[in-house]
């Protein structure tokens, strides 16, 4: 049998008379009439987000319309999904206020879609379904809200991962940066997959499956204040499919640790993996594939490309064992033809990340202290 799982969908009922024209009570002597929402030269306005008639003509128009699905069109509260038997249930949540909101290769939409997909499945989970919370700014230009929501959309349905509940709220302008997005993922975990930090464990390899910094060149491209030019397009990309390419092309516990090095790059994914493990890593530069492009943006602005924003990239900690097979499958994916094995996973009580560079020294890579730029993701 399978279990029922209720996920709160607050203040995004749908009156009937709103979602069915034909359930509209008939008035005497002229036809009832809504005036469409000018999504071409219209703006947010505080009623949007004042639970009227406003609102639900936004989510009726905009949000149902575009994440269209028999969960969410049911207009309740909540939203029932089946887990499927012998699975347990994993939940990922991520905000995203991403600066500029477009930029090559993505925007804030599919990135919302892309970002929390990838954290369920890098638990090892098959993603079910998400949900997502606008904050949208007054003043808001409503065609601009729309091509957001409608990207967001297609990266749902290219994920195959639904929008089943939501939320919308409307800041005063001055209080907000235009639209802020909250997306919550759920998915299915087998029984007796364990996949986490915790896991690696000393002679693992670490497997990375492409270039990174991508995504975060390609941000800091669009941002005036640079005056640089870059052809790097955004990495953002939903990773449930690699994921699973992967899982299947090696023994169930073979694949100890999984996680997409999102903001704080590569370097920070790493400490945060041998501290929750408590192990150290042995890297060799060369082996981690980098863009010219991004190595060039990176030099011009004082970065270092291991510390630079990915949203279509993971790293994984295998069995030594079956570490070539792993870096096989990945290879084979669409989104992991550059992949590369980059290091190793080695006893040391201080949880160091080591580094032999190209130049044949050796190198502390430490946490991200603050942020070199902000908004990337």
């Amino acid at each position: 049998m399978s279990t029922a799982i209720t996920l709160e969908r607050a203040d995004t009922a749908i009156p009937a008379e709103a979602a069915d024209p034909a359930a509209r009570p008939a008035k005497a002597g002229r036809k009832d009439y809504i005036r469409p929402i000018d999504f071409k030269h219209g703006r947010v306005d505080m009623n949007h987000g004042a639970g009227g008639r406003a609102a639900a003509q936004l989510i009726d128009e905009l949000f149902t319309r575009a994440f269209d699905n028999p969960a969410l069109r049911a207009g309740d509260d909540g939203a029932v999904l089946d887990l499927p038997p012998g699975h347990r249930l994993v939940m990922a949540t991520d905000g995203h206020v991403i600066s500029p909101l477009s930029f090559p290769g993505g925007d804030i939409g599919c990135l919302a879609v892309h970002g929390t997909v990838n954290d369920v499945a890098m638990m090892g989970a098959v993603p079910l379904a998400l949900s997502a919370s606008f904050v949208l700014e007054e003043g808001f230009a409503l065609r601009e809200l729309k091509r957001i929501v409608e990207s967001m959309a297609a990266a749902a349905r290219d994920a195959g991962v639904p929008i089943v509940t939501g939320d919308t709220k409307v800041v005063e302008k001055g209080k907000g940066d235009g639209v802020f997005i909250t997306t919550t993922g759920v998915g299915a975990l087998p029984a007796r997959r364990r996949i986490g930090g915790a896991m690696a464990r000393p002679g693992d390899v670490l497997l990375l499956s492409g270039c990174i910094g991508d995504h975060g060149v390609a941000v800091l491209s669009q941002r005036e204040s640079l005056g640089f030019e870059a052809t790097v397009k955004s990495d953002t990309a939903a990773l449930h499919g690699l994921v699973a390419a992967l899982l299947a092309a090696v023994p169930e516990g073979a694949v100890h640790t999984l996680r997409d090095p999102t903001r704080g790059g590569l370097a920070t994914t790493l400490n945060e993996i041998a501290r929750q493990a408590g192990v150290g890593m042995r890297l060799e530069e060369a082996a981690i594939p980098v863009r010219a492009e991004v190595e060039a943006a990176c030099e011009l602005l004082g970065l270092d490309p291991l510390y630079i924003a990915n949203e279509g990239k993971l790293v994984a900690a295998v069995a030594p064992e079956h570490a070539a097979a792993a870096l096989a499958a990945l290879r084979a994916h669409p989104l992991g033809r550059e992949a590369a094995r980059f290091g190793t996973v080695v006893d040391d009580p201080h949880h160091f990340v080591q580094m032999a560079t190209a130049f044949g020294g050796q190198r502390v890579v430490d946490w991200l202290t603050g942020e070199p730029l902000p908004r990337i993701c």
